[in-house]
């Protein structure tokens, strides 16, 4: 019995270990996908553009990345989850070395378009290992411990990535990131089983993806979809593309100082995940908590918004504008409201049967994705034409959007 109960520990310690590894790999694609929020006015630039231009190109990343979901969904049913790890990690550091070898916009689109395929599995690797070793009880759990291990990535792209860029220029951050994807993929190789493949789904990557957004579009999952487009996309573009210009330029904090907030930011979205589990397993009304706390997200983002110069806020108290320290209360604030996306994969699985559960987690996880590159794409133009209060403005109204649609279309039983 004693040797069952150690062999049975033994197991649970290697698959932690596992899970952690390839949640690294989480860590250093929100990393990578983050760069730009510290960095865009000299890496603009350095390309000479204009950075509303650059961040529109950016967007390019986000796109490869949701494009490449299905086909490397498919890669790990047929090959396994290490050696789809193993090989999205390599193309990984490949796409960080193109990036920060970048001498003009066409070469660091390029940078990134292999960044984006390269990044698109790194969670659903350590998710599909969870899902197939663990109960779902222990799935949810991990689910948010993933995501915010991930997080982790856009805490090291705040204050510690914004002194490198001072000290050594932007692209230092490609190159540390190159570094640590050989490091991830040397842990990986190490601690992750090397499982068969399970072959259970033969059609085409383009018959997969069809069926996918079949379902995403079917009306039991509409809702979840309609937010889950509008939610991981509000804090990521927040986080890892204009919070920096926004506290930089509107506020007029040094690269550090900006960083300093971001890093509370990434603190509160670290830990939501986490404290938002907690709240729906004593709770037990997911639907609401997930339709409260992003719209209070949306409240939030107006509220920042309306405290630049002009705005009402700053006119209410009187003042030019209103301080950072407003800010960087608001930033925390937001990190913990827009944390639900966790509980989304959960009610996806209750909407559905056995058979489809794994087309509909894909369906959310592309929707996510998908989401964060149309809103990266579309703000870059809203900034353009408007400024940055313009952008939180519409970030705010397309989460609000989103959780009048989820409303409409999902019961109060999940």
């Amino acid at each position: 019995m004693t040797t069952a109960a150690n062999d049975a520990g033994t197991a649970t310690h290697a698959l932690i270990f596992a899970l952690v590894a390839l949640a690294c790999g989480h860590m250093l694609s929100t990393l990578l996908r983050t760069i730009p929020a510290v960095s865009l006015d000299l890496m603009a630039a350095d390309f000479h553009i204009e950075p509303q231009a650059l961040a529109s190109l950016t967007s390019i990343y986000p796109f490869a990345f949701a494009a490449a979901q299905i086909p490397v969904g498919a890669a790990m049913d047929r090959f396994g989850v290490r050696p789809v790890s193993l090989s999205l990690l390599a193309g990984t550091v490949f796409g960080a070395v193109a990036s920060g070898f970048a001498t003009g916009p066409e070469s660091f689109a390029v940078g990134q378009l292999m960044l984006g395929v390269a990044t698109s599995g790194m969670l659903m690797c350590p998710m599909t290992l969870a899902a197939k070793q663990l109960s779902a009880a222990r799935f949810g759990l991990w689910s948010g411990a993933i995501l915010s291990i991930g997080n982790i990535g856009m805490l090291l792209s705040a204050s510690p990535l914004a002194f490198v860029v001072d000290a050594y220029g932007w692209r230092a951050g490609f190159w540390m990131s190159a570094i640590s994807g050989i490091a991830v993929a040397l842990a990986v190789f190490a601690l992750v089983p090397n499982q068969p493949a399970e072959h259970k789904d033969e059609s085409s990557p383009l018959a997969q993806m069809i069926e996918v957004l079949r379902l995403g579009l079917s009306r039991p999952l509409r809702g979840l979809i309609a937010l889950a487009l509008v939610s991981l996309a509000t804090s990521l573009v927040l986080r890892g593309l204009w919070g920096g210009p926004w506290l930089m330029d509107v506020k007029g904090l040094s690269r550090v100082e900006a960083g300093n907030q971001l890093g509370a930011f990434t603190l509160a979205m670290i830990a939501g995940p986490l404290c938002i589990g907690v709240i729906d397993r004593r709770l037990g009304h997911r639907r609401g908590l997930v339709a409260g706390s992003h719209l209070a997200g949306a409240v939030l983002l107006a509220l920042m918004a309306l405290g630049a110069p002009h705005y009402a806020i700053a006119v209410l108290f009187g003042l030019p504008v209103m301080p950072p320290q407003y800010d960087l209360v608001l930033f925390v604030l937001i990190g913990l409201a827009t944390s639900a996306q966790p509980l989304l994969f959960g009610m996806s699985r209750q909407l559905v049967d056995a058979q489809t559960a794994g087309k509909a987690l894909a369906a959310v996880n592309l929707a996510f994705f998908l989401g964060a590159a149309l809103m990266q794409s579309v703000t870059g133009a809203v900034a353009a034409l408007a400024g940055l209060p313009a952008v939180l403005l519409f970030m705010a109204a397309m989460l609000a959007l989103g959780v009048v649609i989820f409303l409409a279309y999902t019961t109060a039983n999940p």
